[in-house]
């Protein structure tokens, strides 16, 4: 195992009616005025805003809407409540949502602090923040675990990246898995797999010998598939959303990366694929991991079979190549039964798309077993179509 520290400052309360017991007292020590951010108004519809405010009035807070944050959150959505945080001196800012609201949050609360351009300050310096508006998560749909990590994903749309930033990390976040049943079944499915790909992500990093936090690891695939199951024929069970929430945070709050230099390939090529068409993020890695997967297993061949045995259930085969391909059939047979797209076609994704830029411009990661070409990732992306 890898040196590593190890450090988690976010104060989860999880379960059914967390938001109406706790929030109140967890926003006591914060300022008056509340920047109150979500998406598109469905917690409007639901009834969640309403609960949310009147708990917020109810302790004297002044509360701001910036509503309208989209999928797949832009830079200048970014700074659209930059400006909203700075006019109305904002103390706090509670994101209500899924990973797109939490991330466009993290950045904002870092970029109101800030007199240079955060973008740039991270990607050509390498300056990272280090003062932040304080900001909490309620979360209404789980898979990107944002609400237990301080990164964010910012679409800048006049460069044409999808890219990772830092930011600042929740202070506290209520995961109640009722709110997550007005969520569309797709998109459910769609954030379990996100989990699910965190998962593969980090468990195929280096290095790749037997290591505690990867047999937590197989531990957690195995729930969240487990799960998938559960929820394919009875949507609204509780058990099994509650299961898919605490995997969600389980993956991405650092816990499975203990020790570990992670991969995220397939991630990078899905935020340029995203960065170029916009496309639903657990949609584009479930078709990308399998066509992926089978490129690079060769170079990974140990993890790629302890795969298929410990998460798949598969008995060896006569080769360790015919298990790890067996491994791989698995996922991809296991996205087929969730009713998810398997090509870029699938997704309408054009054929016609500038994959030769996406390719281009996507990022090689450092983990992943095998170092990648920018003409591999082509030929990668053009089999997904």
């Amino acid at each position: 195992m890898n040196n590593f520290i190890f450090e988690n400052t976010t104060k989860v309360y999880f379960g059914k009616g967390g938001v109406k017991e706790y929030l109140a007292c967890s926003m006591k020590k914060f300022g008056d005025t509340v920047m109150l951010a979500y998406g598109c108004g469905s917690i409007k519809k639901n009834g969640i805003y309403n609960e949310i405010v009147e708990i917020l009035k109810e302790i004297g807070k002044t509360v701001i809407d910036f509503s309208g944050i989209m999928s797949n959150p832009t830079y200048a959505k970014v700074q659209e409540g930059v400006k909203v945080v700075q006019e109305n001196h904002v103390d706090f800012i509670l994101a209500v949502g899924g990973g797109s609201v939490i991330d466009c949050c993290k950045i904002i609360s870092a970029q109101a602090k800030l007199d240079e351009d955060i973008w740039e300050m991270e990607n050509q310096k390498k300056v990272y923040p280090t003062e932040f508006i304080p900001m909490g998560a309620i979360v209404t749909a789980a898979g990107t675990g944002s609400e237990m990590n301080a990164g964010a994903v910012i679409t800048h749309e006049k460069k044409k990246i999808k890219a990772g930033i830092f930011g600042t990390q929740a202070k506290f976040a209520f995961l109640d898995p009722t709110y997550t049943m007005s969520v569309p079944f797709e998109q459910v499915l769609s954030g379990a797999f996100d989990t699910f790909s965190h998962a593969m992500e980090t468990y195929f990093g280096k290095p790749d010998t037997n290591n505690l936090s990867d047999n937590i690891n197989e531990a957690v695939m195995r729930s969240v598939i487990q799960n998938i199951h559960i929820l394919l024929n009875d949507h609204e069970n509780y058990d099994a959303r509650s299961e898919l929430m605490w995997a969600s945070s389980i993956a991405e709050n650092g816990i499975l990366k203990i020790g570990k230099i992670t991969d995220f390939q397939a991630h990078q090529i899905e935020h340029q694929l995203g960065a170029y068409t916009n496309c639903n993020h657990g949609q584009g890695l479930a078709v990308i991991h399998p066509v992926l997967y089978r490129h690079i297993y060769q170079d990974g061949i140990e993890r790629f079979s302890r795969f298929a045995k410990n998460v798949w259930g598969i008995s060896e085969k006569e080769s360790k190549q015919e298990t790890a391909l067996a491994g791989i059939q698995a996922l991809a047979d296991f996205i087929k039964e969730m009713g998810m797209p398997i090509t870029f076609s699938q997704m309408g994704i054009a054929a016609d798309t500038d994959f030769r830029a996406i390719a281009n411009s996507t990022n090689i990661t450092a983990g992943c077993c095998k170092k990648l070409t920018h003409d591999e990732i082509f030929e990668i992306l053009k089999e997904c179509i």
